[in-house]
């Protein structure tokens, strides 16, 4: 017999609702392995090497460019975050997801989830097991959360293929820009100006 079969019996259901208050208790090794949809929690895969260096690399550059617009503005505070557990909502039942980057306006805090309205921008790295959730589930939460920028990045084996940007328009997300891979850099003017340096998103296996 699977694990999964010895594991399907009614009393490992799930035994009420996940709250804000009991996702703040939940151990943290068991909060980095699930996220919590309408108060459900879900498994959430963890991504390959490729995935994770791309989401890595993304985050690098969001954050240089979060330092210059700070330095040249200087009209707040500015924080990346990656695997930043981001509360969408609470009620009628919480919602906590985790993109793979996240700009965001405060710093994180050590007590409970990053609240949606001070995010900036979301950004999911495409995987073949998280497509359909990156592309239509988590697209539509954070549009319904108000996070107004939505960045969806594909993958080609070890490579980053595509980034399509996403803006929030009268509580749905329409497509920006897609950017794909040239020589040198690519400059994304909004919400800041962030340079995507390509000879970084090759070779991702590493």
């Amino acid at each position: 017999m699977t694990g999964v079969l010895e594991w399907a019996r009614a009393e490992n259901l799930q035994p009420e609702p996940i709250t804000l208050d009991i996702w703040k208790k939940l151990p943290r090794d068991f909060c980095r392995l699930v996220e919590v949809v309408n108060g459900d929690v879900v498994r959430a895969e963890a991504p390959p090497q490729p995935h994770r260096n791309a989401a890595r690399r993304i985050a690098s550059m969001v954050e240089n460019a979060a330092e210059t617009h700070m330095a040249r503005y200087n009209d707040g505070w500015l924080y990346v975050g990656i695997d930043q557990d981001v509360l969408l909502w609470e009620t009628p039942r919480v919602t906590v997801r985790r993109p793979d980057v996240a700009l965001f306006t405060c710093a994180p805090n050590d007590v409970g989830p990053l609240a949606a309205s001070r995010v900036k921008i979301a950004i999911e790295v495409v995987s073949p097991i998280t497509e359909r959730v990156d592309t239509t589930d988590k697209q539509a939460e954070y549009a319904l959360a108000g996070i107004p920028w939505y960045w969806l990045v594909y993958m080609d084996r070890d490579r980053v293929s595509a980034i399509q940007t996403h803006v929030l328009v009268l509580g749905h997300y329409r497509p920006h820009r897609r950017i794909t891979p040239t020589i040198g850099e690519t400059m994304l003017d909004m919400p800041i100006e962030i340079r995507i340096d390509w000879t970084r998103l090759f070779a991702l296996v590493f």
